[in-house]
């Protein structure tokens, strides 16, 4: 319940406490201006003066029994009775006293326990108004008689139609409170679950966070340390001291490149490669570096007018040629490869094929806790991007990689 609820309530109390005192104040001033007309004798006037006060005591005495025994209940309904014997009284003694019974269609809900209690109170109230507005009560004659017994059926009417809408505007109310009620607490329930969702989120970024890293650091620092230790080892198999000097220069030059791309991974930006060039220049540079760190004839082919694609299009294709290229280093055996990168309508494919010594679908290496991330990085890489990968190979003939993205353009 709102504070607008609690404040209304607390007015309607104040309200329906009130009004049988104010009632029977403007039945008093009515009736006392009246009583030269209406009640001609001193004897009708004292006991219309003795009953106002009557009515004023026992006013009182509800007020303070009703804070500790407030209603429905026999004590309010006990009330409700006397009150309307006072007021059907003091209605046979001057008709404006009818305004104190009326007090009776006001609070039959708060005062009478039984549904059909209720109605019967109801239909009490409405006999001294009917005898009222036909001009007093006692009735002299037959012709007001059924003027009084149309007026009783009028009222009685017009009594039930309120009381109809009334309850369903009751019904509404209650319908619509319990639909609030329903509507909190599936809101509790969704924030519930909001919050259920942000920790599931919060939990599945790390976990993305954690294997981009991985990935990073397996294209970058891995293959770095790998082209680094071949050079090393080509050094200390050669007693030419300018050879050696040229590949101690190589794994110079791979060991400040994977410097940088470690630092770049950290923070989460494109490849080095794409700082300076567009993606098939890029490409065309990671084919060249590889051909001459490996000795293993490499052509790179553009096909299409090349586009300025999302940076994370042009990073995860140069990501995937560089895992395709370091896998045919260290698996393929090949002495010739070729990388292909075409612009289509809505996608961009990659392709990188060689002469390799290939495998067969079921002898694909199990992946270990050193080893690299191989065709699953790959994959998943493509996948992120709503992209696609596939491989095609046979044992004794080579392995081509097929990766297919979309062509989303720089923003």
């Amino acid at each position: 319940m709102t504070t607008a609820d609690t404040d209304l309530d607390r007015r309607r109390d104040l309200y329906l406490k009130g009004m049988p005192y104010g009632l029977l104040g403007v039945a008093t001033l009515l009736s006392a201006a009246t009583a030269g007309l209406i009640m001609p004798t001193a004897a009708i006037r004292i006991a219309a003066a003795g009953l106002v006060v009557a009515a004023l005591v026992f006013q009182l005495w509800w007020s303070w029994i009703s804070r500790t025994r407030p209603g429905p209940n026999w004590i309010s309904a006990a009330y409700y009775t006397v009150r309307w014997a006072i007021g059907f009284a003091l209605t046979v003694l001057n008709p404006f006293f009818a305004f104190y019974a009326v007090a009776g269609y006001f609070d039959t809900d708060e005062l009478i326990p039984a549904q059909r209690w209720k109605r019967l109170a109801l239909f009490a109230c409405s006999i001294p108004v009917a005898g009222a507005q036909t001009s007093g009560i006692p009735v002299e004659d037959s012709t007001k008689w059924i003027v009084f017994a149309g007026l009783l059926l009028a009222n009685n009417v017009l009594l039930t139609v309120v009381r109809h809408f009334a309850d369903q505007e009751e019904e509404r109310s209650r319908a619509r409170a319990a639909t609030i009620a329903e509507l909190q607490q599936a809101h509790e329930e969704n924030a519930a679950l909001q919050a259920q969702l942000l920790i599931q989120a919060r939990e599945a970024g790390i976990a993305d966070e954690r294997r981009r890293l991985a990935a990073e650091i397996h294209d970058t620092i891995a293959q770095g340390l790998t082209g680094i230790i071949a050079q090393l080892q080509v050094v200390a198999k050669t007693a030419d001291p300018a050879a050696a000097r040229e590949h101690v220069n190589r794994a110079t030059d791979l060991a400040r490149h994977s410097l940088g791309e470690a630092r770049r991974s950290v923070q989460n930006l494109a490849p080095v490669g794409l700082s300076y060039d567009g993606l098939p220049e890029a490409m065309r540079k990671t084919v060249d570096q590889w051909a001459e760190r490996t000795g293993v004839r490499a052509e790179f082919t553009l096909t299409g007018p090349a586009q300025h694609l999302h940076g994370e299009v042009s990073a995860t294709l140069l990501r995937i040629t560089q895992e395709a290229l370091a896998n045919v280093a260290k698996h393929a055996a090949a002495t010739r490869v070729g990388v292909t990168l075409s612009y289509m309508d809505d996608e961009v494919t990659l392709d990188i094929r060689d002469d390799g010594k290939g495998f067969g679908p079921m002898t694909l290496p199990t992946r270990t806790g050193t080893g690299g991330f191989g065709l699953d990085g790959m994959r998943a890489r493509a996948e992120r991007i709503a992209g696609s990968l596939t491989v095609e190979s046979e044992p004794g003939s080579g392995t081509a990689v097929s990766a297919r993205v979309p062509l989303v353009l720089h923003g």
